[in-house]
């Protein structure tokens, strides 16, 4: 039977291996060529693998959530079409098979039935209530014990009932460790029934439990964002930013915007003015190479956008937005966001950033405290716009309010760089006739 053993090829530069995320395909499927067999998610992007013959799946060879380095085998395909079993085979052609590539032996399936046996799991918990429930057989009874004050005060502290305790003091006498014993083995038993009882009430809970495999784009997001917990030491620094005067410019540009087909909001004059304030500011736009040991200055200044999506947060990276329009930022933002939410971003779309801004819009809330884009240094978290009182020209009016939250890495970010950045930022959001300039 010619088998066919297909490895994980090589997704792309820098890829060395690929998270299984879902297989199409089960063990005997009949397969057509180029039919999707895989999902397999790299550092890069989740690529879908299609079978390259025709074929019966023979083997599947690393299970959802399983890490494969490129080279690997992922499934072996019989490509002769027939479904032989290797016995049935002639010698000759088992002879012409290779070990390593031979069908691996069929394992004997246990039977539905299963082991029968005189009595039901389970059923030995009924039988403890029945023995509880149960008055004891020849028990130990004594109409008038004798006791001492301090044996009688120790059995009603223990619930002890001293009629019930046989005695082995002089002359039938109760002693103190004939109460005590009695009461340890009744606690025991109770100690017993209760770690049976909930058991029981656990297993009840764990058969209303759906457990589904944490891999792909989740457990890739959980790792980054464990990493970033553990290398950098985090602090967040928030204020707020009067927004009126960029709601006015919003609304001047919309018209321009909507002839371009591309809808006006808030993020893009934020992404412009972040841009702008880490020129001034360029350790923010730093990464630490801690391999070197060097602080590394970067003078590009690719922003990346953190998008939800039905799988998960994705960071798509708008380039050089130092040097592009708010409106020209606008237009990449809604490129990317479509992308991202179709599952359609390249692995260049995906890589590079300098510095992060994440929003949530109207979800946005009063605060939160953002979790750095790790290596980055640094990451903007954008709220939603609030009418709050505000002063202005010494009265106080109601203006539109954002609050701006902003974690840094404090192993390289102090915290008055950290501020100055911010109002930095601030600055160009409450002038955004500045953030029009070439």
């Amino acid at each position: 039977m010619p088998l066919f053993e297909f490895k994980l090829p090589d997704l792309g530069e820098g890829v060395a291996e690929g998270e299984v995320v879902a297989w199409h395909v089960a063990s005997g499927d009949d397969v057509r060529e180029d039919q999707e067999m895989v999902e397999v998610m790299t550092d890069k992007a989740t690529v879908t693998i299609g079978a390259p013959y025709a074929g019966r799946i023979a083997d599947i060879c690393a299970a959802v959530g399983e890490r494969v380095p490129v080279g690997s085998v992922l499934v072996v395909i019989d490509t002769s079409g027939g479904s032989r079993a290797k016995s049935e085979r002639p010698a000759s052609d088992t002879a012409a098979v290779p070990d390593s590539t031979r069908s691996k032996p069929i394992s004997v399936a246990a039977s539905a039935v299963g082991d029968l046996r005189e009595s039901l799991p389970g059923t030995s918990f009924l039988s403890r209530i029945a023995q509880r429930t149960e008055p004891p057989k020849a028990a130990f009874f004594a109409d008038k014990p004798l006791a001492t004050p301090a044996t009688r005060k120790l059995a009603r502290d223990l619930g002890v009932d001293l009629r019930t305790v046989p005695p082995t003091g002089d002359n039938g006498r109760v002693t103190k460790d004939d109460v005590r014993g009695l009461g340890t083995s009744r606690l025991h038993d109770d100690d017993a029934f209760s770690a049976t009882s909930h058991a029981d009430a656990a297993r009840a809970d764990r058969a209303r439990e759906v457990r589904k495999p944490f891999v792909g784009l989740r457990r890739r997001i959980a790792e980054r964002m464990q990493l970033s917990v553990q290398k950098a030491a985090h602090f967040t620094f928030v204020e707020e930013v009067d927004v009126d005067p960029l709601r006015g410019v919003i609304e001047s540009l919309k018209s321009l915007g909507e002839q371009r087909g591309i809808k006006l909001h808030y993020l893009p004059f934020i992404v412009r003015a972040v841009a702008l304030a880490l020129q001034k500011h360029a350790i923010l736009n730093s990464t630490l190479d801690e391999r070197e040991n060097e602080l590394v200055y970067r003078n590009y200044y690719h922003i990346g956008i953190a998008t939800a999506t039905e799988q998960g947060l994705l960071v798509p990276v708008v380039c050089d937005a130092d040097r592009k329009s708010p409106l020209e930022i606008a237009s990449d933002i809604q490129r990317l966001s479509e992308s991202a939410r179709a599952g359609k971003l390249t692995s260049a779309e995906l890589t590079g950033s300098t510095f992060t801004v994440t929003s949530l819009g109207k979800l946005g809330g009063l605060l939160a405290t953002p979790v750095l884009n790790y290596p980055e240094v640094g990451i903007l978290g954008v709220h939603s716009v609030k009418e709050r009182p505000v002063v202005r020209n010494g009265q106080i009016v109601i203006g539109n309010v954002m609050l701006l939250s902003l974690s840094f890495d404090h192993r390289i970010i102090d915290g008055h760089i950290g501020a100055a950045f911010a109002y930095e930022v601030i600055h160009y959001l409450e002038n955004p006739a500045l953030l029009l300039l070439p």
